[in-house]
């Protein structure tokens, strides 16, 4: 009686062991199992038990989410009185590659050849070549342009545009210069008079405010 018993067991243990090889079979060729071979699929696994997981495959995973994820973060103050956030290790934004992203958004719109974009601490200024020809297709042109702009920039920042290819070289000429450096300011609003003055600015995005973002408080500084 115990040799049947025994017999009936044995080939109980092996069915199940070809059942468990078949499951995991099946979850990793639908993409369930993690490459160390762990049937759980969850995300954040790797990072928070594998510590001897390999660089290729962390990469790998990282790209992934750098390609699929939103960017979400929660700030809270501190708890202890006094504490305050720090604020050393904060981003700034990258001026070049801020102006970069504006020009080349810039020449996307179909009425725009050429786009030139200087961004400084507080403005941005383009000059842009356009095939844009009455009154109404230029006022519409700057708006585009501006309003791309400001899409890309801080909320502060002041956009001021225009279609003068001439004034190109006065925004390029300010480019070598620093925010500190004499004569820049100067040199930065008389371009901004000469933009305003020549070209249109499109329309104001917001009530209170002119068509470059200033408000009355901005103009009265």
């Amino acid at each position: 009686m115990k040799k049947p018993l025994l017999a009936m067991g044995v080939a109980s243990f092996v069915m199940l062991a070809g059942c468990n090889m078949n499951n995991d079979n099946a979850a990793d060729e639908q993409g369930m199992v993690h490459k160390n071979g762990n049937t759980l699929n969850v995300r954040d696994r790797e990072d928070l038990y594998n510590e001897n997981e390999t660089r290729t495959y962390k990469d790998e995973v990282m790209t992934k989410r750098s390609n699929a994820e939103f960017g979400y973060v929660r700030q809270q103050k501190s708890p202890i009185q006094g504490q305050t956030v720090s604020y050393k290790d904060m981003y700034t934004m990258d001026r070049e590659r801020t102006a970069d992203a504006i020009s080349k958004l810039s020449v996307a719109n179909p009425s725009v050849n050429d786009c030139s974009v200087l961004v400084t601490d507080e403005e941005v200024l383009i000059a842009y070549d356009t095939d844009a020809k009455t009154k109404k297709e230029r006022m519409n042109a700057a708006d585009q342009v501006k309003r791309t702009a400001m899409s890309v920039v801080p909320r502060w920042y002041h956009v001021y545009v225009t279609d003068d290819t001439g004034l190109r070289r006065d925004i390029e000429n300010i480019a070598p210069m620093g925010p500190n450096m004499d004569g820049a300011e100067d040199t930065i609003e008389k371009t901004i008079k000469l933009m305003k003055a020549n070209s249109p600015q499109g329309k104001s995005t917001v009530e209170g405010e002119n068509p470059n973002g200033e408000t009355k408080a901005d103009k009265e500084m």
